[in-house]
């Protein structure tokens, strides 16, 4: 990794008697769309007003381009911020809310006139200079916030839940533009949000946060595949979490059974927790089936069921499937040894990749 654009080296921040971070060590490349994700009060917008300056911190270092920035005032760091509320002045129409930045800083009119038009039309807002705030819908308010930001030419972009206004679909149409815009402006975006489809949708790399730590980083495949621990896989999309035992190198047992893995680098007889995802498991015959469930209820998504079973032990199961299963019936349940993911109690993510590197390795 060349010089991050962003480094937090042992950041800690209090309130009072609350801890909102807890010792965070973080390294943002240029270029790159990242996301804090996690729920409310993790620590994920304090972390934003540190690199801001916003909001100062009690310990550790924060450092931009590889300048340290603790006592550098907001209005000299280059990033800039997109509120929740786009904190759009409603006075203004929408070019006068763009060229706002400039005109404080008295920048000649002809050459406002060419960045506002340039901004709004890197936002796909062309021709909506002359609109007032209040005849925008929620995702163009949005896109002058964006484009407001932008036209100060900063570094970086912080985004602190700027969908979360918006409706399912609006949102989701939002999510496409925030990506291809973070792509063709090719500057680094760290965006932040509680909603697990979000960050997974738009993220090159995203830091899962609770209780003021981050507990995991990655790429959304590796954060979704390999979660860490219970937190991140139950946050982080649908999970069946159920207790277990690693007999050996890729032998792992459930539900009384033992099971083929590729989970390899524990003790002998160690106990773990064992995620298997809902769409990772198919329904088939009871003879064919490496578990047999009871269909308890299923609910209909559009392009999936999900259904509701338990087995013989009691162990409740969640299944993704495109075929309907009719109630109280008894079905097998099959999948194969990668659907499987081992977890260990309280390891830490640096040994979590030491063990994950070593045994991939090995092979």
């Amino acid at each position: 990794m060349a010089q991050p654009i962003v480094k937090l080296n042992h950041v800690s921040k209090s309130y009072g008697d609350s801890t909102v971070l807890k010792d965070i060590n973080l390294e943002l490349e240029a270029g790159k769309f990242y996301t804090l994700l996690g729920p409310s009060g993790s620590g994920k917008t304090t972390i934003l007003q540190t690199i801001s300056g916003f909001t100062s911190v009690d310990a550790g270092d924060v450092y931009f381009d590889g300048q340290r920035i603790n006592e550098l005032p907001p209005n000299r760091r280059k990033v800039n911020t997109v509120f929740q509320d786009y904190a759009l002045f409603p006075n203004m129409n929408v070019f006068d809310n763009v060229a706002f930045g400039l005109t404080l800083q008295n920048v000649k009119k002809a050459e406002i006139t060419r960045r506002v038009t340039s901004a709004l039309k890197s936002v796909h807002l062309n021709g909506y200079g002359n609109r007032e705030i209040s005849e925008l819908s929620g995702g163009q308010k949005q896109r002058v916030a964006i484009a407001r930001a932008i036209i100060m030419e900063p570094k970086m972009l912080l985004l602190d839940e700027p969908l979360s206004a918006l409706d399912a679909k609006l949102r989701r149409d939002m999510q496409y533009e925030l990506r291809e815009l973070q792509q063709r402006l090719g500057i680094t975006f760290l965006f932040i949000t509680h909603d697990q489809e979000e960050a997974l949708a738009m993220s090159d790399e995203i830091f899962v946060m609770n209780d003021g730590v981050i507990l995991q980083s990655g790429t959304p495949v590796d954060i979704y595949d390999e979660p860490i621990n219970h937190f991140v896989a139950n946050f982080i999309g649908e999970s069946n979490i159920l207790n277990g035992v690693m007999r050996e190198d890729y032998v792992v047992e459930f539900v009384g059974k033992r099971f083929e893995c590729e989970d390899a680098g524990m003790r002998p007889n160690e106990p773990v927790e064992v995620v298997m995802r809902p769409e990772d498991l198919t329904i088939t015959t009871v003879e064919n089936g490496k578990l047999v469930v009871t269909i308890d209820t299923q609910l209909f998504r559009g392009d999936y069921y999900e259904i509701a079973a338990t087995d013989d032990d009691g162990n409740e199961w969640l299944i993704h499937s495109t075929n309907s299963v009719p109630d109280n019936s008894r079905v097998g349940v099959t999948f194969a040894p990668n659907d499987i993911h081992v977890m260990r109690f309280n390891e830490s993510e640096e040994d979590f990749d030491a063990r994950l590197e070593t045994y991939e390795t090995d092979d």
